[in-house]
């Protein structure tokens, strides 16, 4: 199976958030900022594997600033390592004023998803090409977030009590 670069997947979407989206004060629910950060991984899973990916996890959803009613909501995802069935995608979440046109850093997010075959079993992935200095930043920083929740994995284990 021949690698793909980061670049063939890489997605940018936008959506303008709307009343239905956000509380009575006008701020975004962060469920829908979510749901929003999960179809864009989603997307850039599905493209890296050419297959059905799904959500195995989410490592971390950082908010950083609120999200507005009428603000363009504007997610860059992108794989940042791939396993052999797995792969993690960065997702970083900005919101676009329209009226001013500043751009804020609102969310940054890691989900992991895991390639499916048409027997509904794990699948192999094509292996990542890293082009650049910051493929590599990336596929490196992936690769210690992936040990620590292996060893995280680990240490809940010894921790559960034994099957009867």
């Amino acid at each position: 199976m021949s690698g793909k670069p980061m670049s063939e997947s890489r997605l940018t979407m936008a959506v303008q958030m709307n009343p239905e989206d956000a509380n009575p004060a006008g701020n975004v629910h962060g469920g829908v900022v979510m749901k929003y950060v999960d179809t864009a991984a989603g997307v850039v899973a599905i493209r890296h594997a050419r297959m059905i990916a799904v959500t195995a996890s989410i490592d971390r959803l950082d908010f950083h600033n609120p999200i507005f009613v009428g603000d363009l909501l504007i997610l860059k995802a992108n794989v940042n390592f791939v396993g052999k069935t797995s792969m993690e995608v960065g997702v970083r979440v900005e919101a676009e004023n329209l009226l001013t046109g500043e751009v804020r850093h609102t969310a940054s997010a890691y989900l992991t998803f895991v390639a499916i075959d048409g027997k509904g079993r794990p699948a192999s992935v094509p292996p990542l090409i890293l082009d650049s200095d910051e493929d590599v930043r990336r596929n490196c920083e992936a690769r210690i977030r992936r040990d620590t929740r292996l060893a995280e994995r680990n240490r809940e284990k010894t921790c559960a009590p034994p099957l009867a």
